[in-house]
Parts: structure tokens; C-alpha cells; sequence
């Protein structure tokens, strides 16, 4: 036991330190394995709260992104606006200035363009490219500064449509989100499509072929490499790379997109060389396409657009919309220039309120070529149109769609019709009816007093076919009589209209004359395309405004109120193109005339047209003012100078046909003061050709020149180897078809007796007694009426001896004698024994003397004309 106490060795001791040592050893070692498993458990703790914590950040950024909105993918756009020939005039204005384009559209060249440079690997990615997201910081640097962007083109047109330009990290989640959102929607084609039409690419222009026509003067279509490339280069910064601002910063990018062409295969590296050596210079040609050119005629497309289910303004200036039009740009310019400068009409009043109107058609479809609206454009868009809105009242440009056309349409009047301008009332007021020279010139026909523009005889057709009939006429042709709750009044026949008319719609009432009939609306837009493809086709239906014998006759009657001595519209006559036509003017109130010269008007029109084109002109003013008045016969005259100069350039280089006569009218010669058929004794300066519904003809011959003159050169011999007494006499050759001749003789002094009666222009008197005197007289008939007598007398001679001794060895007096031919006791005959046809010897039966109907003389032949103005005027207003 002892033992136990002693001290224990130092081998011993030194093992139980060492164990205790071992034991702390162990201690620190476990302390130290726990330190960092706490702090590896640490880490995935807060690596995992950080999943979890970015996760729910990165699902509140994804939830807070925008929708993707269909109706912002559909970009905005302003109309394109084009011309009777499907030509692009304009594009109207809208928040950005863009030509929408489909992937068809688009040429390979620009794609490769785009793609070399945007987004290499856009086919082939599904919205993020994560080979470029890594990559793009070191492409920047070996390849130079802006040679690849890390985001892909999905990306930028997400955030270009739907997010803010703010450089934040929610932005950036938001971007791929949608991208790859946008992709799983759309195809790659659709997408690259959206992005080339979105892309801002400088100078206030969206969309690639925006760019290019502004850039280039063309289309995408007709792009070249060098082109492309150079388009491609400016969206990384439109400002800095913009080819017009900053040539020489756009042409160093053209040649890096170039480049990155040649490396990816799109370009070989000649192809590239020669694109890089193409200056800038050479390749722009910028091109600034006004967005509202023809302010007049925009603002009729404008109207009839509103008037369209289902289009809105608003769809006009942002939803991208095709509109063909009829507009002809040559003729819109011209028409233009007419009205704003001096040079072709050099008296316009020297008044700011002065305005004028113009309609130009297509006679055959009433298309509007052109439309003119005061004497320069007011900047406005949709304002007022002199053309289209301004109603005034027409004058007598209204007579052949109020007065003579409902005449000839319901009672076929014919143009021969003889009017009598004489004092007139209106039927139902003791109101007379006043010309404008104040004057009555008796009997006319129709196509006269239609030409002078008498009021007289214009009321008294209107009177005559009935208001309610006149009204339907004018209705049926796009003319308004309304009148309010009332019948249409008579004055409205002289163009008293209650609300006037425009120039647009007297254009259409006249083309349908010069159409044969046939009435078509003015219209300005043939059809819309929608960014979709679909079409609206807006062509008006046509209908039959009125007969055809109408339609003719009025123009043949307003040919003549062009072309004649007499007509009022002479001024408007082109030559070389047959053109009819109407002058109109108007008066002021008569509350107020004495306040204007006696002369002055406020109104003039001219309506004309030809089988091409129809052309109504009006002039007056803005306002009622003190100097607001058309003061001279020159100054009226201002619509004709513009539809003569109008009709003159749309005619050149091209053939106008003359207006087709239809079976359903005759032209027939007639005695121009009495509207009846000639009589052969009717001066051939009295005879006009007219026109008549066929069938309702006249047969009735006139008896006013019937003057039968006495037969000339009568004369009588007596032939003794014949023992025959020959008569002769003349007449003139033009008559002797027409009038027969009674031959009468007495002997002696006797008794006369009838012994021929026919056109033979001699008589033979056979075996006369001798030692006789034979008195001859010879009378003309026609229808009845005879000519006062010819006559002469012949003494034969006595028998002398040596004639008496045959007598007694004569045949005896009962026995016929050869060559007598006749049982007369008087031994006459009345054919002579000639055979020939005319009993003289002379076989010449034609009654043509060689001269011909005219009817182009002067209508006016054998009277003075008035001394009166050039235009008509209307009377007072009710």
C-alpha cells in the first residue's frame, strides 16, 4: 500500500500532461470544426435567404412588368395619302413620323444589315442571348467601341415600347421577362418586322422606310449595301450617327456594320471594300415629303373620311391607314399656281376678302381631280373649302338643271322650240320677271334664250313643266331645292336658292349632261387599305340622272352658249375642244343694291365641260363689305378665264372626242324663226339645224317667206317651117321642183283658157290660125298660192297663095295629122310633141341652185344684237 505513495516516475507524469493536452487539443479541434460548419451553415442560410429574398424581388419586379399590350405592338402611324395613280403624295402627320412595313417588305440585304450589328444570333435565341450578354464587354473591347450591344433586339423593342429608358436593374429584369414573354408569342419574322418599324432612326423619322425615303429618296425596296449598312448604323445613337447631321461619324459606323457583315458571312470581302469606298455624299438624297400639300383637296379627303362607319380621325392620323385617292397632282398644282399668281389671270381684285372656288371632275366617273380654294392655302388643316362648303347662290348656271333640262326631259321640247321673251311674272306673285339688260327681244328659240341667258323665257319653261317635276330633276342630279316646309319656289329657276349650292355640286350636276345622262357623286377616295390588308372600296354607285336626248340637247344648246356671236360664255371657248358651258352671276338683296354700283355683283360662275372633264369656277367674297363687289364685266369674266386656262392644259397632248349624238334625237333643218321646216322659198340664212326628240319631229312647212315670184323671160314665137308657136319662160332653178306653172292663151283678144298645168317650163301651140295674135300668160303655183302672171302675145301671120294651093289636097280637118298627138280642136298641145323631159329641150331637173344650208351661220343673221353685258344676272332676290 506503502507503494501507492511513493512519487510517481516522470514518465508517468509526463503521459497524463500529454493526455490532458490531447483532451484540449481535441477540444480546440472540435471548437474549430463547429466555428465553421456554424459559419458554412451560416452561408447557406443567408445564400438561401438571399434566393428566397431575390427570388420574391425578382418575382414583385416581374409582377410589377407591364403587360404585353397588342395594341402597343400595333405602331402608330399617320395615313399615306396617293394619287389616281397609286403613287405616294404624302403622309399626314402623326406623334411619329413612320411608314409601317411587312417582313415581305423587307430585303435581305437590310435584314443581314440589322442583324450583323444588333443581334447575330436573334434567330437562334429565345429572347436573351447569353452568349452575348458575357460576351459583349469583351467584343467591345477587341472590336472596337459599339461594335455589339448585350442587349438582343427583343430586348430593345420591349423596352423601347413598354418600359422607360432609366438604367436600373428592375428595368433590366423587366426587359428579359418580356423578351422572352414576347417570343413565346410571336414569331422571329414578326418580331424583327416590329422592331425595323418601331426603331427611331434620326431626324425626327420611326421605321425603316421613314429612314430611307427621307435619307435616300426611295424605298426600302430599292436599297443598296452600302445603304443598308448605314441605316443599320444609327440606332446604337441616332443623334451622333445621324447621316445629315454628323456625315462623318455616320460613315466611320456604315463602315464597322460593314465590316461586321464581311465577318459574319453576309458580305464577301470585295462586296465590303467597295461598299466602304462609296462616300456618304454619294448616297444621300434627302427628301422632306410635306405632310399636307394640297390643303383643299386634303380637306374634302378629310370630310368624306368622317362620313365613313367605323373610321375616326383619330384612325386617320395613327393607325397607319392607305388612302387612294383620285387626286391628279399635275392638274391640283396647276390649278394652284392659277389661282395664287398673276400669271395666267391678271385682273383678280386687289381685295383680301376676295375668294374663289373651284371643282375639276372626270365627266365620265366623277372622280375629283382637283379642287381650288381661294388664292392661297391658309394653313389649316380641315378648314374651310371654297370648293366644297361654301354654299352661294348659283345665278344662271342653274337654268339648264331648273328650267330647260326638266322641259326637254317631261315635255321632249326640241332646240328649235321658239320662246318669247316678253314681260313675265312669277305665277303665283305679281312679281315680274326682270333680264339683265332690263329688255325684251320677242320671239327666240330655246337655244337662243338659253344662250342670251334670258330670265323670261327660263321662268316660263319652269312654269311650264311645273315646279315639283324641276325639283325631282334637279334633286335626281345631286342639286338640293329644299326649301324648308315649302314647295321649291319659282325663283329658284334664276338661282334664288334658299342655302345656294357649291361648286363640288354643280360640277356634278353638269358632268351628268356631258355623261350622256348618267349622274355619278363626286367622289375623292377610291378605296382604304387597312395596316391589316383589308379594303374598302368607296367608289359611288351610278344612276340614271336623265335621258339621254336630255343630256344632248342641253349640250348642244350650251355648245352654242359657248361658241356663238351671241352666247354669254364665249370667253370660255377652247379651241380645239368642244366644250359647253353656262355664265351665272347673282345681285345683292334689294335692301341693300343701292348701297354697290349699279354694275356691281357679288357672285360669278362659270359651269363648263367637255366629254373629259367638267369644270365649275366661282368668285366673290368672303363677307359682305362695303368694297366687297365684282365691279366690271372683266372681273366677271374671271371664272371663264379659269375654266378656258383649266381646260386648255388638261386637254394638251390628249384627244377630246365631240359629244355622241344618241339614236334617240334627229337633227333636223328647220326655219330658224319659226321653228317650223323650211319652205323652198326660206333664204338659206334662215335655216338652222336643230334637234328633236325622234319622233316628235315637226312635218309643218312655213309659209313666212312663201313669195311666189312671177316666171321671168316669158316669151312666145311663132315657127313657120313648124307652123308651131313656142313659149318659154325661166325660174329659178332652187324652186322649180316646188312649184308648178298654169299656162293660159287667148285669141284674138278672146277668152283666156287654161291649157297647161305642170313644172314643164315651155308650151307648144301647134298649127295656130293664121292671121291671129295669141296672148300668153303663165302663173307659179305653190300649195295653193300663185304668182302674179307672166304674160306675152305672138301674131302669126296670113297664109300667103303659094301656102293656100296644098290646102286643097289637105287631109281633112276630122283626120288626125301626124305628129298632133292631140284631139284638141284648137289643135294645141300641151306636151309640144317633146319627149323631153322638161318640154324645152332641156333635161337639167335638179332643184339644187348650188347653194347649201348652213347652220353654223350667225344665228343672230338680219338683226342687231343688244347692247347688253357678257354674263346674266338674275332679278331681284326674294
Amino acid at each position: 500500500m506503502s507503494d501507492q505513495n511513493h512519487t510517481n516516475p516522470p514518465n508517468s507524469k509526463s503521459r497524463v500532461e500529454k493526455r490532458k493536452q490531447q483532451n484540449n487539443n481535441e477540444k480546440k479541434s472540435k471548437s474549430k470544426k463547429g466555428l465553421w460548419k456554424k459559419i458554412f451553415l451560416t452561408l447557406v442560410a443567408l445564400f438561401m435567404l438571399a434566393v428566397v429574398v431575390g427570388g420574391i424581388t425578382v418575382f414583385t419586379i416581374v409582377q410589377q412588368s407591364p403587360d404585353l399590350d397588342p395594341d402597343r405592338l400595333v405602331l402608330t402611324q399617320g395615313s399615306e395619302i396617293f394619287d389616281q395613280n397609286d403613287a405616294q403624295v404624302s403622309m399626314l402627320n402623326s406623334s411619329e413620323a413612320r411608314i409601317n412595313v411587312n417582313y415581305s417588305d423587307v430585303p435581305q440585304v437590310l435584314e443581314d444589315a440589322f442583324l450583323s450589328v444588333e443581334d447575330v444570333r436573334f434567330r437562334e435565341h429565345w429572347g436573351m442571348d447569353m452568349r452575348r450578354f458575357f460576351g459583349a464587354v469583351w467584343a467591345n473591347i477587341t472590336e472596337g467601341f459599339g461594335a455589339e450591344g448585350a442587349s438582343t433586339i427583343t430586348q430593345q423593342l420591349v423596352k423601347n415600347l413598354f418600359l422607360s429608358e432609366e438604367k436600373r436593374i428592375s428595368r433590366k429584369i423587366q426587359e428579359a421577362y418580356l423578351a422572352i414573354q414576347l417570343e413565346q408569342q410571336y414569331s422571329k419574322d414578326q418580331i424583327l418586322t416590329m422592331y425595323l418599324n418601331q426603331i427611331y432612326l434620326g431626324s425626327g423619322v420611326y421605321g425603316v422606310e421613314m429612314a430611307s425615303q427621307r435619307y435616300f429618296g426611295k424605298s426600302i425596296a430599292d436599297l443598296n449595301v452600302e445603304d443598308a449598312a448605314l441605316l443599320a448604323a444609327i440606332p446604337r445613337r441616332p443623334s451622333y450617327y445621324d447621316p445629315l447631321h454628323n456625315p462623318e461619324n455616320a460613315e466611320s459606323r456604315r463602315n464597322v456594320v460593314l465590316s461586321l457583315m464581311e465577318q459574319h458571312g453576309k458580305l464577301s470581302s470585295e462586296e465590303a471594300t467597295a461598299a466602304k469606298e462609296v462616300p456618304i455624299e454619294d448616297q444621300l438624297n434627302p427628301t422632306v415629303q410635306e405632310s399636307y400639300p394640297h390643303e383643299s383637296f386634303y380637306n374634302y379627303v378629310m370630310k368624306e373620311i368622317e362620313q365613313i362607319d367605323g373610321i375616326t380621325i383619330n384612325d386617320v392620323y395613327n393607325s397607319g391607314l392607305k388612302i387612294y385617292t383620285t387626286l391628279d397632282v399635275d392638274a391640283q398644282e396647276h390649278l394652284e399656281e392659277v389661282l395664287a399668281s398673276d400669271e395666267y389671270i391678271t385682273n383678280f381684285p386687289d381685295n383680301e376678302d376676295f375668294q374663289a372656288g373651284v371643282t375639276v371632275l372626270d365627266t365620265q366617273t366623277g372622280a375629283i381631280k382637283a379642287l381650288g380654294s381661294g388664292r392661297e392655302a391658309t394653313g389649316h388643316q380641315r378648314g374651310l373649302n371654297y370648293a366644297t362648303d361654301v354654299q352661294r347662290q348659283p345665278g344662271s348656271t342653274i337654268k339648264p338643271i331648273l328650267d330647260y333640262g326638266p322641259a326637254i326631259e317631261h315635255l321632249q321640247w326640241s332646240t328649235a322650240r321658239i320662246m318669247n321673251d316678253k314681260p313675265t311674272t312669277y305665277e303665283f306673285e305679281d312679281i315680274p320677271v326682270n333680264n339683265f339688260d332690263r329688255r325684251h327681244l320677242g320671239e327666240m328659240s330655246m337655244r337662243e334664250a338659253l344662250a342670251r341667258s334670258r330670265n323670261t323665257t327660263a321662268i316660263q319653261a319652269l312654269q311650264e313643266v311645273g315646279v315639283e317635276k324641276a325639283a325631282e330633276f334637279a334633286n335626281n342630279i345631286g342639286v338640293d331645292t329644299e326649301n324648308g316646309d315649302d314647295p321649291m319656289h319659282e325663283s329658284f329657276g334664276l338661282g334664288g336658292f334658299t342655302n345656294g349650292v357649291t361648286t363640288l355640286e354643280l360640277a356634278g350636276a353638269y358632268a351628268a349632261f356631258g355623261n350622256g345622262g348618267t349622274y355619278t357623286k363626286p367622289y375623292a377616295i377610291r378605296k382604304i387599305v387597312f395596316p391589316d390588308g383589308r379594303e374598302l372600296h368607296l367608289e359611288p354607285e351610278s344612276h340614271k340622272g336623265m335621258e339621254d336626248y336630255t343630256a344632248y340637247m342641253i349640250t348642244d344648246m350650251l355648245k352654242s352658249a359657248v361658241s356663238s356671236s351671241y352666247g354669254t360664255g364665249s370667253t370660255a371657248n377652247v379651241s380645239g375642244v368642244p366644250v359647253a358651258g353656262k355664265t351665272g352671276t347673282t345681285n345683292f338683296p334689294e335692301n341693300i343694291r343701292d348701297d354697290y354700283p349699279r354694275d356691281a355683283v357679288p357672285d360669278s360662275w362659270f359651269a363648263g365641260y367637255s366629254t373629259r372633264y367638267t369644270i365649275t369656277a366661282w368668285i366673290g367674297f368672303a363677307e359682305r363689305g362695303e368694297n366687297n363687289y365684282i365691279g366690271n364685266t372683266e372681273e366677271r369674266r374671271i371664272p371663264q378665264h379659269i375654266f378656258r386656262e383649266m381646260m386648255t392644259y388638261l386637254s394638251a397632248n390628249i384627244e377630246t372626242p365631240d359629244f355622241t349624238m344618241p339614236d334617240s334625237v334627229v337633227r333636223v333643218p328647220v326655219e330658224r324663226s319659226t321653228g317650223l321646216r323650211p319652205s323652198p322659198f326660206t333664204p338659206s340664212s334662215e335655216i338652222r339645224e336643230e334637234l328633236f326628240v325622234k319622233g316628235t319631229e315637226t312635218n309643218q312647212v312655213s309659209d313666212r317667206y312663201v313669195d311666189i315670184d312671177a316666171p321671168t323671160g316669158l316669151s312666145a314665137s311663132y315657127q313657120e317651117d313648124q307652123d308651131q308657136i313656142i313659149v318659154t319662160w325661166n325660174y329659178p332653178e332652187n324652186l322649180r321642183d316646188d312649184v308648178s306653172f298654169e299656162v293660159s292663151v287667148s285669141v284674138d283678144g278672146g277668152s283666156s283658157e287654161t291649157v297647161q298645168d305642170s313644172s314643164d317650163m315651155q308650151f307648144i301651140l301647134n298649127a295656130p290660125e293664121r292671121g291671129s295674135t295669141y296672148s300668153f300668160s303663165v302663173v307659179a303655183e305653190y300649195d295653193g298660192e300663185t304668182s302674179d302672171p307672166a304674160t306675152t302675145s305672138v301674131a302669126v301671120p296670113e297664109a300667103t297663095e303659094e301656102e293656100e294651093e296644098p290646102d286643097e289636097e289637105e287631109t281633112p280637118p276630122d283626120e288626125e295629122q301626124p305628129g298632133n298627138g292631140d284631139d284638141d280642136q284648137n289643135g294645141d298641145n300641151t306636151n309640144g310633141g317633146n319627149d323631153d323631159e322638161n318640154g324645152d329641150g332641156n333635161n337639167d331637173s335638179n332643184p339644187d341652185d348650188g347653194e347649201e344650208d348652213n347652220p353654223d351661220e350667225d344665228e343672230n343673221q338680219g338683226q342687231s344684237p343688244p347692247d347688253e353685258q357678257d354674263d346674266d344676272e338674275q332679278p331681284d332676290e326674294e
